[in-house]
């Protein structure tokens, strides 16, 4: 009895000290390295603790962007995506409405290491506070909800919210330009 108590101590306490240690290579090459997202469901009673989408591949990415996907969508790769995008559902992260679709990786430090590009016909942005990051998306995006911004990255194509309120609020920082024409038209 004393062996099979002394024996499962051990076993517990190898688990615990794996539990606690480094995971420094999953988190060097990533957006989302240094941000810990929380996303909602649809039901706002319901918090949900969850980490970046990380994809490499158009499945993935179709499902990460997906009301059932996370507040922040990383590529790992350029991809080209034959049919139309949406990015669907209400996130949050840090207590406010959010979601990112990532086109970069970064290091521990938060510096860009490389930068993807995401091609796709049309891209409809139906999630609050939306942005693209870092990266370039080919194609055109239809803007439906409040607070998108692009950062840091290039929309090679036209850009069109269906209200004038929208427009006024989109942003665009940090040397990110849209190509083509920016407006108001409904889809």
């Amino acid at each position: 009895m004393k062996k099979a108590a002394v024996g499962m101590g051990l076993v517990l306490g190898v688990a615990l000290l794996a539990g606690c240690g480094s995971n420094d290579a999953a988190t060097t090459e990533t957006p989302a390295a240094t941000e810990t997202p929380a996303a909602t469901t649809e039901t706002p009673a319901a918090d949900v603790q969850t980490t970046a989408s990380i994809v490499n591949d158009n499945d993935a990415f179709l499902n990460a962007i997906s009301a059932k996907g996370t507040w922040i969508i990383a590529v790992l790769n350029d991809m080209t995506i034959d049919q139309d995008l949406v990015l669907d559902g209400q996130f949050e992260n840090k207590d406010a409405p959010a979601r990112k679709i990532a086109l970069y990786a970064q290091d521990a430090d938060r510096n860009v290491t490389a930068r993807y590009t995401l091609t796709a016909p049309k891209l409809t942005v139906n999630s609050e506070n939306a942005r693209i990051q870092g990266g370039t998306f080919k194609g055109d995006v239809y803007v439906t909800a409040n607070g998108f911004q692009v950062v840091d990255a290039t929309v090679e194509g036209n850009l069109y919210f269906s209200t004038q309120e929208q427009l006024d609020a989109f942003k665009l920082e940090d040397g990110a330009k849209v190509t083509g024409e920016t407006a108001v038209k409904a889809e």
